[in-house]
């Protein structure tokens, strides 16, 4: 199956300020998101950001506002997985999309049962796995190996960017390829 952006939405799951720093893979996992999002921006995919508990773990991290950009917004969750909090369930459902990349934290917790909800519902989920934290390596890596076993399709930023440019073609292809660099 091909990913292509006009089918696709994306869930960027609880990046937040206090969760952020307990990564054992922070620093790739922010600067991987951001590029992410950065070019799902240009082709225009349609983004949601969770935050779980903002009033005990913080908003989204900084970085991820910005590249975001202005009018940036979240939905508030206190569920592990998305699709238990009708608002955002509705929300992805309004999208009217078939496949929905799911990137953030915890690998192994929120980012999983958001893919596994998604599996249930109908959903094709994408776990961007560089773009996916986790406090201890061996959750994330397990969280994974679970999303597989799910039947959640499994990448990276990169080649989930240029399959859903599809050539060098692409109005954004230049773009893109300065973001993955």
């Amino acid at each position: 199956m091909i990913i292509k952006a006009n089918e696709t939405a994306a869930i960027i799951v609880d990046v937040q300020e206090k969760l952020m720093p307990a990564m054992y893979n922070e620093a790739i996992v922010e600067k991987n998101v951001n590029r992410l999002v950065a070019g799902l921006k240009l082709l225009e995919v349609p983004m949601i950001v969770t935050q779980q508990y903002t009033k005990g773990i913080g908003m989204t991290i900084p970085s991820v506002m910005e590249t975001m950009g202005e009018g940036f917004t979240y939905m508030e969750k206190t569920s592990f997985g998305i699709y238990g909090e009708a608002p955002i369930k509705e929300a992805v459902d309004g999208l009217g999309k078939k496949n929905i990349i799911v990137c953030g934290t915890e690998t192994h917790v929120c980012v999983l049962q958001t893919c596994i909800q998604l599996k249930e519902a109908g959903f094709q989920p994408i776990m961007v796995v560089d773009a996916c934290g986790s406090r201890h390596e061996e959750d994330r890596l397990f969280g994974i190996e679970r999303a597989k076993q799910e039947g959640v399709i499994v990448t990276t930023y990169e080649a989930l960017l240029f399959e859903l440019m599809g050539g060098s073609t692409c109005p954004v292809f230049r773009q893109i390829s300065k973001i993955v660099k």
